[in-house]
């Protein structure tokens, strides 16, 4: 009995020496590298990072999906203050990591660094290499990254993030995560004599983007620019009595995972930093601006020749070569027709200073101040110049000669289903609707939209049965800096309307860049924004106000 008592006191003793010598050589003889490999993982992992906020769409009834996140990606660091071999370990590790920087070398021999980052999101096949090569001071972890989980969807909205300026951490580069970057980011958290002091995580972000619209209107717009093997295209849909932007995109777009594999350029949001000559869209605004003034009616007259000569240069018809003069007819019908000549009498009427403040009135040289970065304002510099030769105006008036943004032009179209009052366009769901002013009244703004429905009737593309839609297009042609001309082979597409028009749920601008063969706006965007319109007249389930 003496004997087991004495065995059990010695391994107990026994296991007792075991784990104080364990425990002494963690803490004192290993006591540095596992500190620095703490504080390490606290940087490396982002533990001490803060949860960047998330970024939520919002359909019709106020559902919400979350479209970027915080999602966990391997990433493999190195601590050099437990490395005994700076030069042993870099050579090991470009045998792995080819493409690594020469200065990693050195990185690896500055003791006071925390950490080395090798690769963010690195590869399971990478990780798998650093566990088998077992270098000293290399490892891996999980790290929280961005990740937006639809790909491409409202990329050019939403933009992405990248290393910050530390590469400690993400920070916003384009879209909504550069320009909120204030509200997502939150504040880091610190380690101090190997405590964690906690961080504080981002704040999250709903947007009045509808996730089923912008799929409807991506999906369309995508094959729009295939199909005419386009050069590009945007879209943006908004809704008139709020100025909340429904969805808005472009083509080429780019995947925010895996932004390093496209083009800066694609990056540019291309409804509002691209300006563009938009065409007899404009004739909208010219005659609003005549009618407001009471210059002219929808019912003025005048006679069409199909064609006219303004200091020397020649403007036509777009259908003067094929049908020739119209003769007597009005306004209406000059919208209906899409006459150049018509939009450059009732410029004339107008008057020069008149027309080009109406067109200030209207936005477009003006920012419309929407919560997007890079936001540029539309040029109307050959009105203002010091040379005012009248064909500047004459061409204004049909969109030519005059460059704006798209998100310009619908947000003065929008105005106009809104009774004359220019909303501020926004994005971000918490800023609410907010007036910028009246610009024209709401007896013009009826009867410009009685002469858009018209037009839309008669050209039986956009028309909806059951609903009045109001729309116009535009075919203009491309400037050649060059030959200071345009190139008559190129044109850009672009078609906006609205409805119904008792009471407007949406308006919708659909543009296309350069198709090949040159078509009219009526063959490749107006049946896109049929199949759109009628889209979201369903999906609002609208009753037909056309019985």
């Amino acid at each position: 009995m003496n004997k087991r008592f004495l065995f059990l006191i010695i391994v107990i003793a026994g296991g007792y020496s075991f784990l104080f010598f364990r425990l002494y050589n963690i803490q004192l003889s290993k006591g540095d590298y596992y500190l620095a490999r703490a504080q390490s993982q606290y940087l490396a992992s982002g533990l001490i990072a803060a949860k960047r906020g998330t970024i939520y769409f919002s359909d019709k009834n106020g559902n919400k999906l979350a479209v970027a996140v915080e999602k966990n990606f391997p990433m493999i660091y190195a601590v050099p203050k437990v490395i005994d071999d700076a030069k042993e370990t870099y050579n090991r590790l470009i045998q792995i990591f080819p493409d690594v920087s020469p200065n990693l070398e050195k990185k690896l021999s500055v003791k006071s660094n925390s950490y080395v980052l090798l690769e963010r999101k690195a590869d399971q096949s990478v990780v798998d290499k650093i566990v088998q090569e077992n270098i000293k001071g290399v490892f891996s972890d999980l790290e929280p990254e961005r990740f937006y989980p639809f790909g491409s969807l409202a990329s050019h909205v939403l933009g992405f993030v990248g290393p910050n300026s530390d590469d400690n951490g993400e920070s916003g580069k384009y879209g909504l995560e550069k320009f909120y970057e204030d509200i997502l980011d939150g504040v880091p958290g610190k380690t101090e004599s190997g405590k964690l002091i906690q961080p504080r995580n981002g704040g999250d972000l709903t947007l009045t983007i509808d996730p089923n619209i912008q799929k409807q209107s991506e999906t369309l717009l995508n094959g729009l620019v295939k199909n005419y093997k386009a050069k590009g295209g945007a879209f943006i849909v908004e809704e008139p009595s709020t100025g909340k932007i429904l969805a808005m995109g472009g083509e080429p777009n780019f995947d925010p995972n895996n932004y390093s594999e496209s083009d800066v350029g694609d990056f540019l949001n291309p409804a509002v930093q691209k300006i563009y000559e938009p065409g007899s869209v404009i004739k909208i605004m010219t005659m609003s601006a005549g009618i407001d003034l009471g210059k002219i009616t929808p019912d003025t007259t005048y006679i069409d020749k199909g064609m006219l000569v303004i200091n020397g240069l020649k403007i036509e018809n777009h259908d003067f070569k094929t049908r020739g003069p119209h003769g007597l007819i009005t306004m209406t019908n000059v919208i209906e027709n899409s006459l150049n000549t018509g939009a450059v009498f009732a410029e004339g009427k107008i008057g020069n200073e008149a027309f080009r403040n109406y067109l200030v009135k209207f936005g477009f040289q003006d920012k419309t101040g929407i919560d997007l970065p890079g936001e540029v304002n539309g040029s109307l510099k050959p009105l203002f110049a010091s040379y005012l030769p009248q064909v500047n105006f004459a061409t204004a008036s049909f969109g030519q000669g005059i460059a704006i943004t798209p998100l310009e032009l619908i947000n003065a179209f929008a105005l106009i289903a809104n009774g004359g009052q220019m909303m501020r366009p926004y994005v971000n769901a918490a800023l609410g609707p907010k007036p910028l002013g009246i610009v024209i009244s709401s007896s013009t703004a009826k009867l410009v939209t009685q002469m858009m429905i018209s037009a839309v009737d008669k050209a039986q593309v956009a028309k909806i049965s059951g609903y009045s839609i109001a729309g116009k297009t535009g075919t203009a042609y491309v400037p050649d800096p060059k030959k200071k001309n345009y190139d008559t082979s190129k044109v850009v597409n672009t078609f906006v309307g609205f409805g119904p028009t008792n009471n407007p749920r949406f308006v919708i601008l659909i543009k296309l860049d350069e198709p090949e063969g040159a078509p009219a706006a009526g063959l490749t965007v107006v049946p896109a924004f049929h199949e759109l319109a009628r889209f979201i007249l369903n999906y609002y389930n609208v009753t037909p106000d056309r019985l």
